[in-house]
């Protein structure tokens, strides 16, 4: 009984890192695209959606990566990882929840000038 257990936290733990790595490189991906894309519209269109268009895209990814720490925290063992992955969890929250106050104001401000 004792080994199957040790196997499947074998497989828990492969399978979390898996996990972990993919969401954390669709982040990547998100984020490099996203500046990517709205780098060529600045430089091209002087285009004035690419500030709520780059925000929204760093939103979304910092949202895949937050998503990776949570999933990490199901192997943790010990007191002092909670605790980093915790620190790393309520930072990347503070920066999603200060990206998404910016697209609101960002929005309201293009609607004003629109106007």
């Amino acid at each position: 009984m004792e080994a199957l257990v040790q196997v499947l936290d074998v497989i828990l733990d492969n399978v979390v890192a898996i996990c972990t790595i993919m969401l954390e490189m669709v982040g990547i991906i998100v984020l490099v695209s996203t500046a990517s894309k709205c780098f060529v519209r600045w430089v091209v269109r002087h285009d004035q959606h690419v500030r709520l268009d780059l925000a929204q895209g760093i939103a979304l990814a910092l949202e895949f990566k937050m998503g990776g720490e949570v999933l990490r925290t199901v192997v943790v063992r010990e007191w002092s990882e909670l605790g980093i992955l915790g620190a790393i969890i309520i930072l990347r929250g503070l920066l999603t929840f200060l990206i998404h106050w910016e697209i609101k104001n960002e929005k309201k401000d293009l609607l004003e000038n629109n106007s």
